[in-house]
């Protein structure tokens, strides 16, 4: 829950902190600008609200490493990708998608404060508990964080124990470590894809490599 609060306060910081000019940069994302990628964070903000005020009595049927499922690799032609960038243009200025991801990712970040860890919640037509969802977000967060920044040097990188998090919740995706050698930020972006191995990686990687990239959704 702790690290569901500091990786999207933190993400959202970065947000609040971007030029104008920065959100016609393109981001981590294959297709999207910083814009759009925003855009998507303000949708993923939505999400979790919703997810939150839909409690549930079943019994869980994922945790924060199952919730997530191995998907083909994103090409920019997905509609909803597409639509995701007609709705960013829509915006037309930088400010206004600054004050939508403020406005309802605040909200988001209450919600989750206040929500009940073992209580349970659906989403995806499945059933978790609130910690394990947000639990599950923390991935998503830190990866949106790495491409928000992709090509933003200037830009505050992830907090650290929210990297190494979403590492370990990679690793149970993929069933396998990423070498000791790796930094959580080359595992994350080398295992989802983000980033290609150098030879020497691809050869620490070893047997694991044949699984990678790892698109995840």
């Amino acid at each position: 829950m702790d690290l569901f609060s500091s990786s999207w306060a933190a993400l959202r910081t970065a947000v609040a902190e971007l030029s104008d000019e920065d959100f016609a940069r393109p981001s981590g994302c294959t297709g999207w600008l910083v814009r759009d990628l925003v855009c998507h964070l303000v949708i993923d903000a939505q999400d979790v609200l919703i997810t939150l005020a839909t409690p549930a009595t079943a019994e869980p049927t994922r945790d924060a490493v199952t919730y997530w499922e191995v998907v083909e690799a994103p090409t920019g032609e997905d509609p909803l990708d597409a639509l995701t960038v007609r709705l960013a243009a829509a915006y037309e200025e930088p400010w206004l998608l600054k004050f939508h991801l403020d406005d309802v990712g605040s909200a988001a970040g209450r919600a989750a404060g206040l929500a009940d860890p073992s209580g349970r919640v659906g989403t995806r037509d499945q059933v978790l508990t609130a910690g394990d969802y947000l639990g599950a977000y923390v991935l998503e967060w830190t990866l949106h964080h790495l491409d928000l920044i992709a090509r933003l040097p200037h830009a505050a990188p992830p907090p650290a124990e929210g990297l190494a998090r979403s590492r370990e919740l990679l690793e149970g995706v993929v069933g396998a470590g990423f070498p000791r050698s790796f930094t959580d930020e080359d595992a994350l972006l080398i295992g989802t894809g983000r980033r290609a191995p150098t030879e020497v990686e691809r050869a620490a990687l070893g047997e694991p490599a044949a699984r990678l990239p790892c698109a995840i959704g």
